[in-house]
């Protein structure tokens, strides 16, 4: 059991979220980004399954089959693609169980908890294509809208390409267009 070390970790992921999400005027996204970690529920679970180079809630998956930690997380935070599966209607009217598009401000926060998190855990091996790969790695087994799909690639694809400054300026100007749009 490891708490203090959890805290830490989990509140240095939360401030990089927070500055993000500020560079992307996201102001109340970034203020109560992943709250619901502190929450006992998945704060203790995630002091006791605490490993520092990735999430403990892939340990406890490990361990019991099932992240309790995580089932709870994803269902509070709206940046997470698993908050938007749920059952859509196919064109032969039928319903089957898939990624809901998601609203792109969520889309936003997804991108910069994606940075944070590589940022967290691989510390100074972190490069601007880690974010990238790792989607890239788990995008043919996840349930996530196709417009949601590309729209998270294409900002980790101009992070891995163009860099930092150029991902949040891109991420930006899609966040001021569609606003425009509205």
């Amino acid at each position: 059991m490891q708490p203090l070390a959890h805290f830490k970790t989990i509140t240095h992921h939360r401030h990089l979220v927070c500055r993000y999400c500020f560079r992307l005027g996201l102001y109340r996204q970034g203020l109560l980004h992943d709250l619901s970690k502190y929450a006992p529920c998945e704060f203790w679970r995630g002091a006791k399954y605490y490993q520092g180079y990735r999430s403990p809630n892939d340990a406890e998956r490990k361990r019991n089959g099932v992240s309790l930690a995580w089932l709870h997380h994803k269902g509070r935070n709206r940046h997470h693609f698993e908050y938007w599966i749920d059952y859509c209607i196919g064109e032969d009217g039928k319903p089957y169980m898939g990624g809901c598009k998601m609203p792109l401000r969520y889309v936003a926060e997804m991108f910069c908890d994606r940075i944070a998190a590589c940022r967290t855990y691989l510390k100074d091996k972190y490069t601007d294509a880690a974010p990238y790969d790792y989607y890239i790695r788990s995008k043919s087994h996840i349930l996530i809208h196709p417009e949601t799909s590309d729209a998270i690639e294409a900002m980790l694809r101009v992070l891995r390409d163009e860099g930092e400054d150029a991902a949040f300026a891109y991420v930006r100007g899609l966040l001021r267009e569609e606003k425009e749009r509205k």
